[in-house]
């Protein structure tokens, strides 16, 4: 297998790389136990919405993965930066299938059905799910219809589960730009926030750092357009036409994140 000299640090996706419903996936832990022993810095970069940080690390850990809290960077995590940077005070209404409040700390958060009439100033979208019912989705559409700003932590449309593919914020988030006549900021991957982010979490450069990810778009190409090294996994929602009809190239493909030792020269 071909060989490449990173020396710097490697980011992670989560689900579809390491693991699908959180179960891993052939070979990932042994993967991932070996870049520990050679001491490369890693992160795990994940637009996952529905757990905290200290969820994923603990289920993470319980499933054999040498991985701590530290070691993770969520969308949520992100997404309070930006509002804490950006939007300091805001009252917040949070859409949003999962509890992760405890990874938006600084930010005043409100449901997204319970605000009174122009008291929030920014909807703030998560990952899709029984959350997204028309009641809560069209109390969003209000809030930005009375001026309120629009900031999304992804826009995946789907994401894979072990009984397939299922529908994720992307699938909604159109409609609302549409209605409301506005543009969301997004925070998670692919932003260029996130990827900042997660380079400076390690104190890394972009052009000694790689991103694995499955999803050719939002984890390879989009790592790559900031200078980073771009490596897609055939797992997770890996498609080949996806694949075929891509805007760009990814620097590695790998059958899994278990061929990446390998690909290091680890």
């Amino acid at each position: 297998m071909e060989r490449i000299g990173v020396s710097g640090a490697a980011l992670i996706d989560i689900d579809g790389v390491l693991t699908v419903d959180w179960q891993p996936l052939p070979g990932t832990v042994a993967a991932m136990e070996r870049l520990r022993a050679a001491g490369l810095p890693l992160a795990l970069v994940t637009n996952t919405t529905s757990r905290t940080r200290a969820r994923i690390a603990a289920k993470l850990a319980g499933a054999g993965f040498p991985i701590g809290e530290d070691d993770i960077l969520t969308a949520p995590s992100v997404t309070a930066a930006y509002l804490r940077e950006h939007y300091p005070g805001a009252r917040c209404a949070l859409l949003n299938s999962g509890d992760v409040r405890e990874d938006l700390a600084g930010v005043t958060l409100v449901d997204v059905g319970e605000g009174a009439r122009g008291d929030v100033d920014v909807v703030v979208v998560g990952g899709a799910g029984d959350a997204f019912s028309y009641a809560a989705l069209n109390a969003a559409f209000r809030h930005l219809q009375r001026g309120a700003r629009l900031i999304a932590m992804h826009r995946n449309p789907y994401w894979r589960t072990s009984e397939g593919f299922d529908l994720d914020t992307g699938a909604f988030l159109p409609g609302l730009e549409r209605a409301a006549r506005v543009e969301a900021e997004v925070t998670g991957k692919p932003a260029e926030a996130f990827y900042t982010t997660a380079l400076a979490h390690l104190g890394a450069v972009a052009s000694e750092t790689l991103m694995v990810g499955d999803d050719i778009e939002t984890d390879v190409l989009a790592a790559q357009r900031f200078g980073i090294t771009g490596v897609l996994v055939r797992t997770g929602k890996y498609l080949p036409e996806t694949h075929r009809s891509a805007t760009g190239t990814p620097d590695h493909v790998l059958d899994s994140f278990a061929d990446l030792p390998a690909l290091l020269g680890q």
